[in-house]
This record gives structure tokens, C-alpha cells and sequence, in this order.
């Protein structure tokens, strides 16, 4: 568990690039009730926020939820997730794609920091260890972790993608 007061000084500080790429950011919204609202300001201020999240609907995802077997399921923790950030749509800055493969740990970047959390056999994401790192020198842990997260993010799918016109 890490303290609320990190999350909220680590995302109040970051300048540039925020990164939530863990497969469900469902306690994100719980333990912040106004993340949403964060969020938008640091966006509209230039940051770019970027989630990657599981597909609730995907094999992936519900082979996950039989290793769990968690009363609160993976889909609907994913659901929570895509439900708070529909409120972020339309703000210029922020984007969301499906990862269409189990995060091995989740990727949390706020510029040259990061919290890691390398997931552990058949427990939830926030029941595993939680690393706090800085990035101190070229091609180190920091940005080989930075490198995940962004093969992530550009492998996944357009959570908001509009279907093209019949006629384009």
C-alpha cells in the first residue's frame, strides 16, 4: 500500500507525462475521489496523461479473473476504471488504450519518477509490492521500465477509437 499523499505529489508534480499502465487503475478512483478533476487540470496545463487498461471483455482478462477468483472480478474493476475515465474524453491531452496482454506489474510514470508494482502469482495488483523509483542516470532501471510501459501503450488499442463512416 503506498500512502495517498505520495500518489497525490507525485501526480501534482509531474509536468509532462503522466503514465497509469496497470490492467484495471480501479483503486485510483477510491482511494482519489477527485483524480477526475486532477487529472483534466494537469492535462489541460500540457501534461500528457496516458492509461493503458485490460479489455473487460477479453480472454485475457477472464483467465485473470479465474487465477484471482476475487469477489470484485478483474472486468468489473476494469469497468470502474473506463467509467471514471469517460469524464475525460473530450479533454485534449489525455488518451486511452486496451492492453491486450497481462501486465506482469503495473507501470505508474510521473516524469522522472515512477512507482512499479512487479504483480505476484494469483494476487491482485494491489496486493503485491510497490517500488518507488527516480531516474538517475541514461538506460538504467528507470528507463528500461519507461520503455514497458511505452511498448504498452503503443501496442494497445484506442479505448475511444470512432468506428469510420460506411462511406469514407
Amino acid at each position: 500500500m503506498c500512502p495517498k499523499s505520495i500518489w497525490c505529489n507525485l501526480i501534482n508534480s509531474a509536468d509532462d507525462e503522466i503514465v497509469f499502465a496497470d490492467y484495471t487503475n480501479y483503486f485510483l478512483w477510491i482511494e482519489h475521489p477527485n483524480l477526475v478533476t486532477l487529472l483534466e487540470r494537469k492535462a489541460q496545463q500540457g501534461c500528457k496523461v496516458w492509461f493503458v487498461v485490460g479489455d473487460p471483455e477479453s480472454e485475457v482478462t477472464r483467465r485473470r479473473e479465474e487465477a484471482e477468483n476475487a469477489p470484485l472480478s478483474v472486468s468489473t474493476r476494469i469497468r470502474i476504471t473506463l467509467s471514471a475515465i469517460e469524464r475525460l474524453r473530450d479533454v485534449a491531452g489525455v488518451e486511452v488504450r486496451f492492453g491486450d496482454e497481462h501486465l506482469a506489474m503495473s507501470v505508474f510514470r510521473f516524469d522522472s519518477e515512477m512507482l512499479v508494482a512487479p504483480h505476484l502469482a494469483k494476487l491482485a495488483g494491489h496486493d503485491s509490492p510497490l517500488l518507488h523509483l527516480r531516474r538517475h542516470q541514461d538506460d538504467g532501471l528507470f528507463d528500461r521500465l519507461a520503455h514497458h510501459a511505452s511498448e504498452l501503450w503503443r501496442s494497445g488499442r484506442d479505448v475511444w477509437e470512432r468506428p469510420q463512416a460506411l462511406n469514407d
